[in-house]
């Protein structure tokens, strides 16, 4: 047994003794204010970048590459992750979270581009982000670095996944759709681990939607306005 085991259930007994009295009200049953989609990367902090620490309030989700979309034998449709929550508890909010420098997008672009070898667990979660990134790698500037053409593609991975969202007739008109960029790398404005609305039930022109949305309007930003 490696001792980061031991180490993570001796952090368990603090959690224990913060939240023991927390689940009182949702032991039986969770009506989440919110889904988040985020990327399985070790650096997103899916609870704690929104600052919550209350059971029941988000039912988070991740995956490479921060995707909304199954693949089944009927075609390509809502991923059951998140529309559980949708369907099932009444949640009318759903979040997907990219974030600065994706692996899941870095290599999906590299797979692209040059071709990329990985053991088939993972060469399928890539092809699913392919499908919806083809079309940002067209439309890159042809001097791009790789840098930039990774969170530029980050934000156009996110806008593809937030369509998805809309454009199902699985996702009630009323249920409102946000995507967003966490920042950990100091590539937008503001500080580190900040999340940069990019865009708002499909809408992406910086411009309107901080028309619409004002209330918000110093937390919206894109990198990449194709």
């Amino acid at each position: 047994m490696r001792q980061v085991f031991a180490e993570l259930l001796r952090n368990n007994s603090e959690h224990v003794s913060a939240f023991k009295d927390r689940f009182d009200d949702v032991q039986d049953a969770q009506r989440p204010d919110a889904v988040t989609v985020c990327c399985s990367d070790s650096r997103v902090l899916q609870d704690q970048m929104w600052g919550n620490d209350q059971p029941g309030r988000l039912f988070t989700c991740s995956n490479i590459g921060n995707r909304v979309v199954q693949r089944t034998d009927a075609g390509d449709v809502v991923s059951g992750d998140v529309l559980y929550p949708i369907e099932h508890t009444g949640t009318e909010t759903a979040i997907v979270v990219g974030h600065t420098g994706c692996g899941a997008v870095t290599a999906a672009y590299a797979d692209l581009t040059d071709g990329l070898s990985e053991p088939a667990g993972i060469d399928h979660c890539l092809g699913l982000l392919e499908t919806h990134l083809e079309g940002g790698v067209e439309l890159l500037p042809p001097d791009v670095g790789e840098t930039d053409a990774v969170n530029r593609l980050v934000e156009y991975n996110v806008d593809r996944q937030v369509e998805f969202l809309v454009e199902s007739d699985k996702i009630p008109a009323d249920v409102d759709v946000a995507g967003v960029v966490y920042d950990f790398q100091d590539v937008y404005s503001g500080n580190r681990g900040e999340v940069h609305v990019v865009n708002v039930d499909g809408e992406t022109s910086v411009e309107a939607l901080r028309e619409e949305h004002p209330e918000i309007d110093s937390r919206i930003e894109r990198l990449w306005e194709y």
